[in-house]
């Protein structure tokens, strides 16, 4: 496993070579700090792969949560060098936040003046989120059987979603090909859609990367709202739709040229049907309390902002925290349930609402009718019995985990929005909270314990919870 996770720093140091070239083409001199950082992560890769190069053996299901979970704290923890070196009274606590965020596509930040950051350290941000979006263990997947490395466990550990055994092709490494081929694609077109309405080269490339990976990180400290644009914001809402959706289901439609799958997807069609029914009761609830002059002025920044919170994104277009709280806690509530499995999204995703709807009524059937027998079903696929007790228990933790991670909050001063919503933003890598970690503020409010606190229920929801306190367990630890 040692062996495994020094290969992963080796390949995490070539990710410093692209903010490197961004620092020398627009000559910001930070190309130094991202040279050291690279040579750190390489040294320390090569390091614990040299000590356990002989250690050639299959991962083991243990094995693979843990390694997973190391993974992210290292790569975050490395990622961490330029931001100290760069940016002057950067705390080690602050600049992991930042890189856990980026890592995790939570966009939730800690940082003041973006707009003038230097180049290479915004990019920087935003390729950590678009290497997060699709995983940068999908990723290590598809190169680690290059150098005599099973992916599978890494693969089925690192994931989204209760059912995790489903492949698009016969091996997973080119699976996990496939799945990053289609990520690329999308990042290039959304790229390029950004700079034909407007933005600059720069600004289309880093928001493409945090879009397509549902990261919500921004150039700019107004976000979205810095461009005050209908067509940038409607590209936005296309492009953070199709990363919400699941990329197999993008695979497919691809594969066979057919847009049938997209409707044939039942996470698909009850993400449209819930972004369609909340858009409209909540741009006419805001619409009849006269907060914007017109109806389509409502709609518009509904429509964006609830889209950017519901698929975990966290773009922000205007203060939606000064919009009645009804308004405003409905589409932050909404980044729980509005990502499909298999995407770039956070929450507990759409799939898990499914099942335990479906169940609910099951339930409520057997009650009526108790020697029935009825078979629970998604899209007209069956749903074996052992996913939903993993379900449930997975809902069981993730409710757990909200509540007493508000209470710590609670217990270390911060009063309750705050509190909740800062919880809720980051178990669900949504970003901005509401109150003081609002669209209009940032988490440097907090003091390094809430910021710990809200790291690692960053880390917590990214690694679909199961992943990462599987390896807190004493069981865990036994032979």
């Amino acid at each position: 496993m040692v062996r495994v996770l020094g290969l992963l720093l080796m390949l995490f140091s070539g990710t410093y070579l692209l903010p490197l070239a961004c620092s020398l083409w627009y000559g910001d001199g930070e190309h130094w700090d991202f040279v050291a950082a690279m040579v750190f992560s390489l040294v320390a890769g090569t390091a614990l792969w040299v000590l356990t190069r002989h250690a050639k053996r299959d991962i083991k299901p243990r094995e693979g949560f843990l390694l997973v979970s190391l993974s992210w704290v290292l790569m975050a923890a490395t990622a961490t060098v330029p931001l100290m070196t760069a940016i002057e009274g950067l705390s080690f606590t602050d600049a992991f936040f930042e890189t856990i965020s980026g890592l995790t596509t939570t966009g939730s930040t800690v940082l003041v003046g973006l707009d003038a950051l230097p180049p290479s350290v915004n990019l920087w941000r935003h390729e950590l989120t678009w290497l997060g979006g699709m995983g940068i263990i999908v990723l290590a997947v598809a190169i680690l059987p290059l150098l005599g490395v099973g992916g599978m466990q890494l693969y089925k550990a690192e994931t989204p979603g209760p059912i995790k055994d489903d492949k698009l092709t016969p091996r997973i490494t080119q699976t996990a090909k496939s799945l990053w081929t289609i990520y690329f694609a999308l990042t290039a077109l959304c790229a390029v859609c950004y700079r034909a309405a407007g933005m600059s080269w720069f600004d289309a490339v880093c928001h493409a990367f945090s879009t397509l990976s549902l990261g919500g990180f921004s150039t700019h400290d107004a976000s979205f709202g810095y461009f005050n644009s209908q067509t940038i914001e409607a590209i936005g809402i296309g492009f953070m739709m199709l990363a919400t959706l699941n990329f197999s289901t993008h695979f497919l439609a691809w594969r066979h040229a057919s847009l049938r799958y997209y409707w044939q997807d039942a996470e698909a069609r009850a993400i449209f049907g819930l972004y369609v029914t909340a858009t409209t009761i909540l741009t006419l609830y805001l619409w009849n309390h006269g907060h914007y002059a017109g109806f389509g002025e409502t709609l518009r920044h509904v429509t964006f902002n609830l889209v950017s919170l519901a698929t975990s994104s966290g773009f922000a277009s205007v203060d939606y925290n000064v919009w009645p709280p009804f308004v405003s806690l409905a589409i932050l509530l909404l980044s729980a349930v509005g990502a499909s499995s298999g995407s770039t999204g956070g929450g507990m995703k759409m799939i898990r609402t499914l099942i335990l709807f479906k169940q609910s009524g099951k339930e409520m059937g057997t009650l009526m009718h108790p020697n029935s027998v009825s078979v629970l079903k998604i899209g007209g696929r069956a749903i074996p019995p052992k996913v939903v007790m993993a379900v449930m228990g997975y809902i069981h933790l993730y409710a757990i985990s909200i509540v007493v991670l508000t209470f710590l909050l609670l217990g270390s001063g911060l009063d309750f929005m705050t509190a909740f919503t800062a919880v809720v933003a980051s178990i669900n890598n949504a970003g901005p909270g509401l109150n003081l970690v609002g669209p209009a503020s940032n988490y440097s409010v907090l003091t390094d314990f809430q910021t710990w606190v809200c790291t690692f229920a960053m880390l917590l929801g990214r690694l679909e919870v199961f992943t990462l306190f599987v390896v807190l367990t004493p069981t865990f630890w036994r032979d």
